[in-house]
């Protein structure tokens, strides 16, 4: 007695029954069955999914127009890529993220879902391919190599464009403090020990600005992205697409996404290289390297409150320990350190495969979208996080920072030029073993003025700012384009 919850699919090694209501395939189920790796399905990955779902529309799109898609074939695959570009069926995309093959499960998977929803658009049911195939149909033109790569770099300009808007979130957050805290003078350091005076604003602005140095840098690695392969078929030689082909899907595809696309002068070397990722990869490790020295910097400026730094408080956001009643942990910067170490990780293993790749194919393709869909998604949560959760809340110990500032020994350095070197290393070595005021030691020695020492200490002078400035020596924080 046949099973109504179950139709039989055919593939080359047989029949295998698939979920009445399932929209996937025979040829996704095999790879569910051999790739049961991370417990992560694509649909974890939304952006890829929809990339998938794009470049199958200007596909289709491209073959009505040469004539080789029956325009009802095509409207209806159209109106199923639409569907799931609106956010439905991702639960059907079900594959894990990490398989062999070069991505082909997840371009059977595309094909299978698309085709299936395109049948119910025209009035068949699923799994009946007689009428609209997910190979024949859906997949014509293309192949996994050319098809997955371009969804890979469409899905990664969305993803890159939200987490510039979130690194401008954090990096307005750090403005803002940066003008906050304008007025506050403190102590400089150069490996952990004093050095010159500076304003807590200098700080917080340097933050800003090597945060806005990386917005650029990911733009700029976007634009790599916008080379793609799409045509090149299995290798690149465009077998079994129409000539005119990949300037037609690129330019639907272009309309689709927005983006600046343009095809690979040579196809077949952009079929097996994976530089664009690498490039990408790359310059969110140096993103990561840098909100986590920010975030040492924190952890280190607010550290105490009575035997640390204490410069700064950091927002309280839970109890931070089990056993000592009233400790509060550093926990959001701590996090961002942690998504920083799991990205600088991830950059290592898309290095190792990119280069492990072969021939004319780059088998390891799948995990590099992983691991860079993940490391975008996490350093986007990361930011948001770090401004939301700490640095809006932030705020200075005033009193403590001009009192260090008052009995640090780098002030000396501003009186160099006016008493010499020599002069001045002896009037520091002696306020650092009288544990007395540099000031008063330079006053004591008679080899300046009250009147001269107050005008050479004012802290505009120390710290090279006039007021209102945010950044050293007036320097504007330049808005990325």
């Amino acid at each position: 007695m046949a099973d109504d919850r179950f139709r039989t699919e055919h593939d080359l090694l047989g029949d295998h029954p698939v979920p009445h209501d399932a929209y996937y395939g025979i040829h996704t189920l095999r790879a569910v069955h051999n790739f049961p790796i991370t417990g992560t399905a694509l649909s974890a990955h939304p952006d890829l999914v929809n990339g998938l779902a794009a470049v199958k529309q200007a596909a289709a799109l491209a073959n009505r127009d040469l004539g080789l898609l029956d325009a009802h074939k095509a409207d209806a695959i159209v109106a199923a890529c639409t569907d799931i570009r609106a956010g439905h069926l991702h639960d059907q995309f079900v594959v894990d993220v990490i398989q062999g093959g070069a991505g082909t499960s997840t371009n059977m998977n595309a094909n299978e879902v698309i085709a299936n929803r395109a049948l119910e658009h025209l009035g068949h049911r699923r799994g009946d391919y007689r009428h609209l195939h997910p190979l024949d149909d859906v997949n014509a033109c293309q192949s996994t190599n050319d098809a997955y790569p371009t969804a890979v770099k469409v899905a990664l300009h969305i993803a890159a464009r939200r987490l510039k808007e979130a690194m401008s979130t954090l990096r307005h957050a750090f403005e803002t403090k940066a003008g906050e805290f304008s007025d506050v003078v403190k102590t400089g350091r150069t490996q952990l020990q004093d050095a010159v005076p500076m304003t807590l604003g200098q700080e917080f602005g340097a933050y800003a600005v090597m945060l806005g140095e990386d917005e650029q840098r990911l733009l700029e690695s976007c634009s790599l992205l916008c080379e793609i392969n799409l045509g090149g078929t299995a290798i690149g030689t465009r077998l079994n697409s129409h000539p005119r082909y990949a300037a037609l899907a690129r330019e639907h595809l272009g309309a689709l996404t927005g983006l600046p696309l343009s095809t690979a002068p040579d196809l077949v070397e952009a079929t097996q290289d994976a530089g664009a990722f690498v490039q990408f990869s790359g310059v969110l490790k140096r993103i990561a390297v840098k909100i986590s020295k920010t975030c040492n910097d924190l952890r280190l400026l607010s550290s105490g409150p009575r035997a640390g730094f204490g410069e700064i408080n950091l927002p309280a956001v839970q109890a931070g320990s089990s056993i000592m009643p009233g400790k509060v942990n550093p926990v959001i910067p701590e996090v961002v350190n942690q998504i920083a170490f799991r990205v600088i990780g991830n950059d290592t293993t898309i290095t190792l495969a990119a280069e492990a790749g072969q021939l004319q194919l780059n088998a390891f393709e799948p995990v590099i979208a992983h691991c860079l869909f993940e490391s975008t998604a996490q350093l986007r949560a990361g930011c948001l996080t770090l401004t939301e959760r700490c640095v809006n809340g932030i705020t200075a110990n005033r009193d403590h920072l001009r009192a260090v500032v008052h009995g640090t020994i780098g002030i000396i350095t501003a009186l160099t030029p006016r008493i010499g070197y020599a002069q001045a290393g002896a009037a520091a070595q002696e306020a650092l073993a009288t544990h007395s005021s540099v000031a008063d030691v330079v006053l004591a020695r008679k080899l300046l003025t009250r009147a001269e020492l107050d005008r050479i200490l004012r802290p505009e002078s120390l710290t090279g700012t006039t007021e209102g400035d945010q950044t050293p020596h007036g320097a504007p924080i330049r808005e990325p384009s």
